[in-house]
């Protein structure tokens, strides 16, 4: 086990700037998963962390040590990717054992701890098999192997679970993460899927046009985003952002349409007239009320227990609602919770924390 201090990395691909300026701590033991839209740079940060890219600029250190100049091999990581990388040639047995015999450890060790690690994951009598003769999710479980059996200091994931179907994605998902709390092992984990994200880390890094948007952990990002990108990019369906103008001394919201939304008691952001934009997550809107806004149901998808509405304002702008049960009307009065309305600047979207 090992901390992990990743310090002002940054990653340039000649003129074209990829990271910006990461720093980010790992503690002993933690799982911090990265998430981000495709291109944000957060296949690159890992990378880097691997050995596998040169950093243009900034630090990489392992249990306080500057690992920046060592090669992959002299890290003590252990990576997982989303191809699964194992020899077609070989049995699953040699698959695992393959990092620790070119080590030079010693035959009756590499057997126990492919035995256990086997065990571990489920995969023991899948030892003589080749990986042709394998499902996904079991050559999966072989690649997660062959990372364990080398007990290293620092597990990198790299979208593992990509390339797997939705059920076993869910079932892989929490192996992974009994897996992590039961070696204890400091992780990052890359994701683009925010589900994956918000239900695997201890903490999660954000990532947007190669900046870490924000890091906290998932309830923190999830209840309080730092802006208007994490905000509908945690969460599904994602946030609704309506633009607005600040009103009653700042303790109310007008919409551009017209409706009035009164903000929690005691919640001022800003003087009367501050241009705003107000977010709310599908979840926190309610049918009918005295704050109702109408919107006009272009789309209704029934989820069983409960129902999520796409429609328009009057002013033509979208708004998701998630209403229980089911729902097929064709207009609703919809009531925000006031306690659940988000406030970011107009312009630059940063969150406003109401004083």
């Amino acid at each position: 086990m090992a901390s992990l201090d990743i310090q002002g990395v940054r990653k340039s691909f000649g003129a074209t700037k990829v990271l910006h300026g990461i720093d980010l701590a790992v503690r002993d033991g933690e799982m911090v998963v990265i998430v981000g839209a495709s291109g944000c740079g957060k296949s690159t940060l890992l990378r880097i962390v691997a050995g596998l890219e040169t950093a243009t600029d900034g630090k990489v250190l392992i249990e306080g040590q500057d690992v920046t100049p060592l090669e992959p091999a002299d890290r003590d990581i252990a990576m997982v990717f989303q191809t699964y990388a194992l020899y077609p040639h070989m049995t699953v047995f040699d698959n695992m054992a393959y990092g620790l015999k070119i080590r030079g450890v010693p035959k009756a060790e590499i057997a126990a701890r492919v035995k256990e690690a086997a065990e571990m994951l489920s995969i023991a009598q899948l030892l003589d098999r080749k990986p042709r003769q394998l499902s996904g999710g079991q050559r999966q479980r072989v690649a997660m192997g062959r990372a364990i059996v080398r007990h290293p200091k620092l597990f990198l994931f790299d979208e593992p679970l990509s390339n797997l179907d939705a059920k076993l994605r869910v079932q892989m998902r929490a192996e992974i993460r009994r897996l992590q709390k039961r070696l204890s092992v400091t992780s990052l984990f890359v994701t683009h899927d925010q589900v994956e994200a918000m239900t695997l880390g201890d903490r999660l890094v954000v990532m947007h046009e190669g900046r870490a948007a924000q890091v906290g952990t998932p309830m923190e990002v999830w209840s309080r985003p730092a802006d208007t990108y994490v905000a509908t990019f945690i969460g599904s369906p994602a946030m609704n952002l309506l633009p607005g103008t600040l009103e009653q001394g700042g303790t109310a919201v007008r919409l551009a349409g017209g409706a009035l939304w009164r903000l929690a008691d005691g919640a001022r952001p800003g003087a009367d007239g501050t241009k705003v934009t107000i977010g709310i997550r599908p979840e926190h809107l309610t049918v009918d009320g005295a704050d109702g806004i109408a919107m006009a149901v272009e789309l209704a998808e029934p989820l069983g227990s409960e129902t999520v509405l796409h429609g328009r304002l009057a002013d033509g702008t979208a708004l998701t609602a998630r209403v229980p049960g089911a729902a097929a009307a064709e207009r609703l009065s919809l009531t925000p919770d006031p306690g659940a309305l988000h406030v970011f600047e107009a312009e630059s979207g940063r969150r406003i924390d109401p004083a």
